[in-house]
């Protein structure tokens, strides 16, 4: 291949417009960076542009401005509200269109269209015709009903006494029923509950999943699934329980980290006694339904899972012929893998009703959003869905972060990036597919760097994450999808937008009712004093919390142990004392804030552990005196426990993705005991009392009245 540099930086900078490849980026609003040639050549490859050289660069170049130039209508043609579609007012004049509807109607119009993803047909004065899907959707999405809060946690840290060593589906359904009843809590926000890449050892983030389509059986609630009832082999079922046992009380009685992978296994077991025993004529029946329903993506998943059981995790490495899910090759494997396959189909079904029961718990207990689920940014390149969807992901590249103030070597996440333009030629049809999985059982939805909608950094494999470059995606289009199918759904939708977020992109997500993510700690008057930002300053349109899985919990921040940690682990980069004096500044000046509003008692009020737990309870009374529309409490805080679930930046060095829920001297807790918890009990009801909501039972057996 020719050296990157050689093509003519104009003609270069023009081909990469085109195809949405940035060449230069801001680090900070009074900085532009040049990305490398390395970066916008590798990029365009990965889009099938041939920039290699200056003749490759002037051939695509010249093929793309004739593409745009003749062509009637892009891929993808977004109507919101019912109007006209912009893309339609450049047709030339006399063009014909037709509309077949998603509900299997014809039109000659595309205004005034019914909500759905429709076949658009124009044929132009000249013969010329062009078909583009067409999406139509609500202007935005409604507000959440009323205000509300609610509870955020990582599910697998939440141990019950019935856990098979670590947090289940079960445990979520406990937990949405005690808090929606007993605390007036409106939701609870859970990590990623996505497929994982199975093996020794499995990848523990949630964040860095085999498919985002299906959910992970490992979160199953054995004894919830009907046919372990009938298992027949009494003593077989003895043992599983014993061992569940066993699990359990490493955790939480001999302080042991959770073990994902001894409870899949365990639990793997388990569900192959269950997959011998027969369904009913009921359960078979939906069964059926669940696999008419799922078609040809669940068919894939399942495969993909019987295949890595054989061939290893990483498809990559699979023999040839199985690398491509619709050769020859597979379709003969999957037959002589029919019982496996079966199997595996069979996990997924019973996993979506367990996290069906869990939204309707939530429901049931009288919460107005009930779960929220996270969708992770991307998925594992050697797991299911870049196997089964490699058509829609970019050869070659990975999805990070360029270089900022925080991280100056910039972020590498190990995820294929989907290409925006077989996007757009399908209409976007594999996220439409993930988002309506999804929905199925969420109250609301949380996207995690929900800037991707609009572009993502791509890094070339094998060159440093500095070496990459912005690639643009169709908002306009993402986001018509994703107001579609929440409005469908009726939920709500989270974005995760913190940190350097690129102009604009805030505003047209509130514009489609997508509320944004604020966390105290980062809320200051960035463009005056920088002191921090008054609650009647802060934004509406979010999710506001104290805290979040990758942050310190509020307890190691008052007390400046998130900074001890860092130190011990060596991951400070600079000196100890300059690092302890910033954090405690920082703190104090929101402790002083608190204090000036009457959320805090003045000097010579509580010392210690009373002083904390005050300051705890302030820090959410202040979340309450926004006009935030969610209020979020890190379920730990309600204990004091001090420890991260996640320190980005390690990871040997940390249990990262590994720990339970413990109290403030670290000793683990149990579901049931942290209902129980004074100290939880007493943060929730500062909060109902701050929300204005009226109490709720004494003992947290019944309803709130």
């Amino acid at each position: 291949m020719t050296g990157p540099a050689e093509p003519p930086a104009e003609d270069l900078s023009r081909l990469a417009e085109l195809h949405g490849v940035a060449t230069s980026y801001q680090p900070s609003p009074d900085r532009t960076v040049a990305a490398s040639a390395t970066a916008v050549v590798r990029a365009l490859a990965a889009l099938g542009v041939d920039a290699s050289g200056p003749g490759a660069v002037r051939a695509a170049l010249a093929a793309r401005e004739r593409e745009l130039r003749e062509r009637l209508l892009p891929p993808t043609v977004v109507c919101w509200g019912g109007g006209t579609p912009e893309a339609l007012a450049a047709l030339p004049a006399g063009t014909r269109l037709r509309v077949e509807t998603e509900q299997g109607e014809t039109r000659a119009d595309a205004r005034g269209l019914p909500p759905g993803v429709h076949r658009l047909t124009a044929t132009a004065p000249d013969g010329r015709t062009a078909a583009a899907h067409l999406i139509a959707a609500p202007p935005r999405l409604p507000a959440p009903r009323g205000r509300s809060y609610g509870l955020l946690v990582q599910l697998y840290s939440l141990l019950s006494r019935r856990s098979w060593g670590m947090g289940d589906l079960g445990d979520l359904g406990e937990l949405t029923a005690w808090a929606g009843r007993a605390l007036g809590a409106g939701f609870v926000q859970v990590n990623p509950l996505h497929a994982a890449v199975p093996g020794t050892p499995t990848d523990p983030s949630p964040y860095r999943p085999s498919s985002r389509r299906f959910p992970d059986p490992v979160h199953l609630r054995i004894e919830d699934v009907p046919e372990f009832a009938y298992v027949t082999d009494p003593d077989r079922v003895r043992s599983l329980l014993e061992r569940a046992g066993r699990l359990r009380a490493a955790v939480l009685e001999k302080g042991e980290l959770i073990d994902r992978d001894a409870v899949w296994e365990l639990k793997r077991q388990a569900l192959e006694a269950v997959a011998e025993v027969p369904l009913g004529p009921g359960r078979r029946a939906a069964y059926r339904d669940f696999l008419a329903e799922q078609g040809q993506a669940l068919e894939d998943h399942a495969t993909w899972c019987a295949l890595a059981e054989a061939h290893g995790p990483d498809w990559h490495r699979w023999p040839e012929g199985l690398r491509d899910p619709r050769s020859q090759e597979v379709a003969r494997a999957r037959s002589g893998l029919t019982h496996r396959v079966d199997f595996h189909r069979r996990l997924a079904w019973l996993t979506d009703a367990q996290l069906t029961a869990a939204q309707r718990a939530a429901r049931e207990a009288g919460m107005p959003v009930g779960v929220v689920h996270d969708l992770a940014v991307g998925v594992h390149p050697g797991g299911a869905d870049a196997w089964a969807q490699q058509e829609f992901f970019a050869a070659g590249m990975s999805v990070g972060a360029p270089p900022d103030a925080f991280n100056a070597r910039g972020q590498d996440w190990g995820l294929p990036p989907w290409r925006p333009d077989r996007l757009a030629a399908s209409g976007y049809a594999p996220f439409r597919s993930l988002l309506r999985a999804l929905f199925r059982y969420a109250g609301a939805l949380r996207i995690d760097h929900v800037m991707g909608l609009f572009r993502l950094w791509w890094v070339p494999q094998g060159h440093p994450p500095t070496e990459g470059t912005y690639v643009r995606y169709d908002a306009e289009a993402m986001l018509a999808v994703l107001v579609l199918e929440a409005s469908r759904a009726g939920a709500v939708v989270i974005g995760e937008d913190l940190g350097t977020v690129e102009p604009g992109v805030r505003e047209r997500l509130r514009e489609r009712g997508v509320l944004g993510t604020s966390v105290l700690w980062f809320e200051r008057d960035w463009e005056g004093d920088g002191r921090p930002l008054p609650p009647d300053r802060w934004r509406a349109d979010c999710l506001a919390t104290a805290t979040t899985h990758d942050l310190p919990p509020t307890a190691a921040r008052l007390t400046g142990e998130h900074v001890e940690l860092r130190h011990g682990l060596g991951l400070l980069t600079r000196p100890l004392r300059e690092e302890r004096a910033e954090a405690a500044a920082d703190t104090a000046e929101w402790l002083e804030l608190l204090a000036r509003l009457g959320l805090l008692p003045g000097p010579g009020g509580d010392a210690g552990a009373a002083a904390e737990e005050a300051g705890i309870q302030a820090v959410h009374r202040f979340l309450l005196r926004t006009p935030a529309r969610m209020v979020g409490v890190w379920l730990p805080d309600g204990v004091g426990d001090r420890r991260p679930q996640n320190l980005p930046g390690t990871w040997d060095q940390y249990p990262n993705w590994r720990l339970p829920v413990a109290d403030a001297e670290g000793r683990p807790m149990t579901l049931e005991e942290l209902a129980d918890s004074p100290r939880l009990r007493a943060l929730m009801e500062a909060v109902r009392a701050a929300a204005g909501r009226p109490g709720g039972d004494s003992d947290g057996d019944g309803p709130a009245p």
